[in-house]
């Protein structure tokens, strides 16, 4: 009987430890590998993007593991599919944290699903990295999250007063959105700074995720007669388009802001997206080759070419490493997220420094589709020219 108390004691005494040293965890003794968890919608509207950071996350961490690892291990990813949604992100992140050879998580995909997702690791003290979440809210939720992107509170105004003041010279804009935090975030933005520009909002309608008739939020911004309208989506920017497009509205001027210069965009809609304008922070140019090597091999591996999305996860995984070298002493949930704040890289879509928040500003530029194809329209400086 003792031996028998004895033994319950200590079960419950290591239970505890391991209840109590979360945040602390340590990669196991002896172990040749450092995992990290990934986070991505792999299946539903946003699997072009999920599939991204799955590939190009993969690819990273064969490039590191082929010359040595970091600090001597290889890397491990364990991905999975968040489908896009909150509280399936939020159940696999706590399967992750739970997981104690998991010392960070890349993900996820949507301003959403990581928000969702920040109490689990704040609670767990372990960086939640997320490639593209974007609501400026985001970051300043906890230490231990951080967002590689840049911000909508960045971004929204560069739109409103570059893309759709000075590119398009729109002076009535309907707008159509996502109701998600990302979306009304970035409804925000845009809207607040078209008021500073002077261009007039003249209806706007949302819908929910998941949603594949837009007939009524068309025929709603169609009564008001914009002459531009702006979407604000990533995953159903192709269906606003068509839909809009086969409604017979054939003379309104459209701009996205979301899915970057994505080649399945045009895939999905052909003509229908002729014309088409967007804003993005990173633009293949045929003269920077490591990521014209990126692309090539993505494209390889992916079955279809990369946006900034994928760009941008890739450099999330790099950054990760970056930080973890600087590390002195054991390689802890805690020591990662410390190092991480103060760690300054280069990736492959600029420089990547991180504010107070624990988020990135960046520079954006403007794509367009022309002849079936995303051709820069404008540069980085066209928001400092006349």
């Amino acid at each position: 009987m003792k031996v028998r108390v004895i033994s319950l004691v200590l079960v419950l005494a290591m239970l505890l430890a391991a209840c109590t040293t979360t945040g602390t965890t340590t990669q196991p003794t002896g172990n040749e590998t450092i995992t990290f968890g990934v986070l991505a919608p792999l299946t539903g509207t946003n699997a072009e993007y999920g599939k991204g950071f799955q590939v190009a996350t993969q690819m990273a961490a064969d490039e590191i593991n082929a010359a040595g690892g970091v600090a001597g291990r290889q890397i491990k990813l364990i991905v999975m599919d968040s489908k896009g949604d909150p509280k399936e992100s939020s159940d696999l992140a706590r399967q992750l944290v739970e997981n104690q050879e998991v010392m960070a998580i890349i993900g996820d995909f949507t301003s959403s699903a990581s928000m969702a997702d920040v109490p689990i690791i704040d609670e767990a003290k372990i960086t939640l990295l997320s490639p593209t979440a974007s609501n400026p809210d985001y970051a300043g939720m906890s230490d231990y999250a951080f967002s590689v992107m840049g911000r909508q509170s960045d971004e929204g105004p560069f739109f409103s007063t570059y893309i759709l003041g000075k590119y398009m010279q729109a002076k009535k804009v309907g707008i159509i959105y996502i109701n998600s935090d990302w979306g009304l975030s970035s409804f925000k933005a845009v809207t607040d700074q078209m008021k500073v520009d002077g261009i007039e909002l003249v209806a706007e309608a949302n819908y929910v995720a998941g949603e594949t008739d837009f007939t009524s939020v068309i025929t709603k911004v169609k009564a008001a007669n914009p002459d531009t309208v702006l979407i604000l989506d990533q995953g159903a920017v192709a269906q606003v388009v068509n839909q809009i497009r086969t409604s017979g509205w054939t003379d309104v001027r459209l701009a996205t802001l979301g899915p970057g210069a994505s080649q399945q965009l045009i895939d999905l809609t052909k003509e229908n997206s002729e014309g088409l304008i967007t804003s993005t922070p990173f633009f293949f140019n045929e003269d920077d080759a490591p990521a014209m090597a990126f692309k090539k091999t993505f494209t390889e591996k992916a079955g279809f070419e990369p946006t900034v999305h994928p760009v941008v996860a890739y450099d999330a995984l790099y950054l990760l490493v970056e930080a973890i070298k600087k590390i002195e002493g054991p390689i802890t949930r805690e020591a990662i997220a410390k190092q991480l704040a103060t760690t300054e890289y280069t990736g492959l879509a600029g420089p990547i420094k991180f504010q107070p928040a624990g988020d990135v500003s960046r520079k954006y530029v403007i794509g367009q589709v022309k002849d079936g194809k995303w051709v820069l329209a404008a540069g980085y400086d066209y928001s400092t020219t006349p």
